[in-house]
């Protein structure tokens, strides 16, 4: 995909459209590929700007549970938005429109997985909201944010925690039907011994809702509860 067509792309997924897109790059742009590109000066990379994004994250983050919790303690308040704004919960919102694929990485990070990194994607998610606000102000930055955030703030009022568990996530939710059964398949595994790849699928009351991959069987099982979250598995129903 072009560079423009990819920024375009996930402008339409955060809907909103940039004036000036060079910041939506910058927010993307993880320092591995600066330094790769000979170019490591820290405009060209999302450090400063998810600076910035973490503490209007927190604003808006603080200034929702103040206006929506009165019953909360100051302490309370804390633990909520530390679990709304956890690296696995800003890792899940992101994912949700796929943002980690168009994350700018050096080879070097992509090929030790890098994508797969909770703390690069949560960075991002910052970084961008950062840029939001730089481009748009801090009204726009916060709607976005909110509504990007929508399910983990749902989730943490409600008492849930998120975590990268995602078996036990998927789990948790699909016991709301009653009884149910979830299991896991090993459906191939190639390459040599050194570096066999893994693909497992997850069946509920035995239909097939998420397939995942991985370096080992646990890894790619918990590939396949996420993308099970991913497509929406919570609408499933006995």
């Amino acid at each position: 995909m072009e560079e423009s067509n990819k920024l375009l792309n996930l402008q339409a997924k955060l809907k909103y459209m940039f004036n000036d897109d060079s910041l939506l790059k910058m927010a993307l742009t993880h320092k591995s590929f600066a330094y790769e590109k000979d170019n490591p000066n820290y405009d060209m990379y999302n450090e400063r700007i998810e600076f910035l994004g973490d503490a209007i994250l927190e604003h808006i983050i603080s200034d929702l549970l103040f206006s929506q919790t009165p019953e909360l303690s100051e302490g309370e308040m804390t633990k909520k938005r530390a679990a709304i704004v956890c690296e696995a919960s800003l890792s899940h919102a992101l994912k949700r429109i796929n943002g980690q694929e168009y994350i700018y990485l050096g080879k070097c990070e992509r090929n030790s997985n890098g994508m797969m990194k909770d703390a690069i994607i949560a960075d991002a998610f910052e970084a961008i909201l950062g840029a939001i606000y730089i481009d748009g102000g801090y009204n726009i930055a916060k709607t976005i944010c909110l509504e990007l955030l929508e399910e983990e703030i749902k989730m943490v009022l409600s008492g849930h925690m998120i975590s990268t568990d995602y078996k036990t996530r998927l789990q948790e939710i699909l016991q709301k039907n009653g009884n149910v059964k979830i299991e896991y398949n090993l459906i191939k595994e190639e390459g040599p011994e050194h570096e066999k790849l893994f693909t497992i699928e997850v069946l509920f009351n035995g239909r097939k809702i998420g397939e995942g991959t991985g370096k080992s069987k646990k890894i790619a099982e918990q590939d396949a509860a996420h993308q099970a979250l991913l497509s929406g598995v919570d609408n499933i129903e006995n």
